[in-house]
């Protein structure tokens, strides 16, 4: 069987369409495909609800009834598609913010860390060290309403997922879950290990937009100690 080409245009139900890059995760294509996107949400074509860039893939979500006329509304998005792939230069990419996130690990803001530093024959204090040394890469939201996949994780620090799920995450929850680490906006279950916690929100419906991250930005990560988490949990938002 011949290797596929990309980029592809697939049909995702009757209602989506998908458009596949690669079979490979990596910065520089999360973030092309984050462009895309963006350059896409700026003129949306006729009968798009939403846009949504992955690790590897951007979806397009779509109304049939609102589509341009053509052969089939699928058939009509697609070659719109098409004509925004041939003009989009190849190699572009977003330009992101690095956005500083606060953390409080361990006790209890983080009360996998110990365990998860033993698992590795790391002492906690190396896994904070490990861990915030890095800038991570946003490569796609989802999940939940603002969660960021960030990438970049130290290999050291990779652990996979917990055989039982909480049924309660705090928000706020700064975690790692295989080879990725992330932060949960909302108190939802979860099983990623948690080895620490920003006071930060990271969504707030009531804002524009309601995310903090966003693809294509970057995140590093700031140790604080409990009095300062206190003292920025008061601060309005």
């Amino acid at each position: 069987m011949a290797a596929p080409t990309f980029p592809r245009i697939v049909p995702m139900g009757d209602r989506a369409l998908v458009i596949e890059f690669g079979e490979t995760a990596d910065p520089a294509l999360s973030s092309h495909i984050a462009a895309i996107a963006q350059h896409m949400r700026a003129s949306p074509p006729a009968g798009v609800l939403d846009i949504v860039p992955t690790f590897t893939t951007l979806a397009l979500h779509y109304d049939p009834a609102s589509v341009a006329d053509g052969d089939s509304p699928y058939e009509t998005l697609a070659g719109q598609a098409e004509a925004w792939l041939v003009a989009e230069p190849a190699g572009s990419t977003v330009h992101g913010r690095t956005v500083e996130i606060p953390v409080c690990y361990g006790g209890e803001f983080g009360e996998d860390l110990d365990a998860l530093a033993g698992r590795h024959g790391l002492r906690p204090d190396d896994v904070v060290r490990l861990h915030s040394a890095v800038r991570y890469h946003v490569h796609m939201l989802g999940f939940v309403p603002g969660f960021a996949y960030l990438g970049g994780l130290d290999a050291r620090l990779a652990t996979p997922r917990r055989d039982i799920p909480r049924p309660k995450v705090p928000a706020g929850s700064v975690a790692i879950g295989g080879a990725h680490t992330g932060v949960f906006p909302l108190e939802t279950p979860g099983g990623w290990h948690l080895i620490g916690r920003t006071p930060l929100r990271l969504f707030t419906p009531e804002t524009e937009p309601p995310c903090l991250l966003g693809a294509g930005d970057s995140v590093q990560f700031v140790p604080i100690s409990a009095a300062r988490f206190a003292s920025l949990a008061r601060e309005p938002t």
